[in-house]
């Protein structure tokens, strides 16, 4: 998505990876600006994906990553029988709920990332198959898997708003300015 990340204080690597984060949730919001309940909701390609489960996936994950770095369980367990339900509304869910959500989700993740004493602290992956055995990642770990997590779904988040009403991340920008591209 095009966006300008603003250049962090001399030696805030917290405040540079808490930016470059909120550049690529900035990129997901912007995706459904516009949208009706029912285009959000819509999957406009062969893929399940739509804006509205992917505003719900994504905050569902940062929930979760905060979760385990806390060492406590994320809000929502997913295993087999229920992973289909993240990436899709569910019951009384919408797009704005979401999205308000995801807001208090992300000013947690904030206070959390400026509350560590050090990026380098660690914490225990969850077993899995894809993760190693007794495996601990940093602080610093948390947040680039988030900026990466939130990057690739931003993508997604482009290309189905694109296939939805032919707006590309240029005017999405402009729209959310209030300014017009060209």
């Amino acid at each position: 998505m095009v966006a300008h990340v603003a250049v962090e204080a001399q030696g805030d690597e917290r405040g540079a990876l808490l930016s470059f984060l909120e550049e690529q949730r900035g990129g997901i919001r912007r995706a459904v600006l516009g949208l009706t309940e029912e285009q959000a909701a819509s999957r406009p390609s062969a893929s399940e994906l739509s804006l509205a489960g992917l505003v719900k996936h994504v905050a569902e994950v940062e929930q979760g990553w905060i979760a385990r770095a806390r060492q406590e369980a994320p809000a929502v367990h997913r295993d087999e029988s229920n992973w289909h339900e993240c990436f899709r509304l569910a019951g009384d869910e919408t797009l704005e709920s979401q999205l308000a959500y995801w807001e208090k989700v992300a000013a947690e993740t904030e206070a959390f990332i400026r509350s560590v004493p050090s990026l380098d602290d660690t914490f225990p992956l969850p077993k899995a198959p894809w993760f190693p055995p007794e495996g601990r990642v940093s602080m610093r770990w948390l947040a680039l898997h988030l900026i990466r997590e939130t990057a690739r779904h931003a993508g997604h988040a482009d290309i189905i708003r694109e296939s939805l009403d032919g707006k590309t991340a240029f005017e999405l920008v402009a729209l959310e300015q209030g300014t017009s591209w060209g």
